[in-house]
């Protein structure tokens, strides 16, 4: 299969078949966005995720998608999303090509994030923010897989690959979930 009949199926599908918006009424979130970036190695697909550095106020540590607080220059949550993506890891909004959404989810610190899916080329020069990002992690799509670990005092449902050094769980789990499904059926 070829990268670009992969993405193009993949954009079908996010426009067909919308991912389900998780409610939050009467909760007060701050709006913000951010974006899955995908690209395609050695016939397959991968994604961009980033871990944040432990220096970091919140969610010291953790792996996630390159987005965070929209601001007041942001027409959409979508320039959101591009403009953390730059800032994060010097990706040019022209070097996206978005494909659509995921649904928008309240995470328990006080956000509405808003998830888009977009391609990146896969030799993008990336210059990771050091004050936002301590590492670029390539994950590969087809090879991710679903385990439960213990975490802040639960059994939770992850995402790991390869050696599962890397643990994505909560929101952004919840993200890379929905993203998944719409992977998994398009199929390979």
């Amino acid at each position: 299969m070829s990268d670009e009949g992969f993405f193009k199926r993949l954009e079908a599908r996010l426009h067909a078949v919308p991912s389900k918006v998780m409610e939050a009424p009467g909760l007060v979130l701050k709006p913000a966005a951010v974006l899955a970036p995908l690209f395609w190695r050695d016939g397959e697909p991968w994604a961009y995720l980033t871990m944040r550095p432990l220096t970091l106020r919140k969610h010291p540590g953790q792996i996630s998608f390159p987005g965070g607080a929209r601001e007041s220059g942001d027409l959409t949550p979508l320039h959101t999303a591009l403009r953390e993506t730059k800032e994060e890891l010097g990706l040019e909004p022209e070097a996206v090509s978005v494909l659509g959404m995921l649904g928008a989810m309240p995470t328990i610190t006080a956000f509405w994030v808003t998830p888009f899916v977009g391609v990146v080329p896969a030799e993008a020069p990336l210059t990771p923010n050091a004050d936002e990002i301590a590492e670029v992690l390539e994950a590969p799509l087809w090879r991710m897989r679903r385990e439960t670990r213990f975490i802040y005092q639960a059994d939770r449902e992850v995402y790991v690959w390869g050696d599962a050094r890397h643990v994505v769980w909560g929101a952004t789990y919840r993200m890379l979930d929905q993203l998944m499904e719409h992977v998994t059926a398009v199929g390979r």
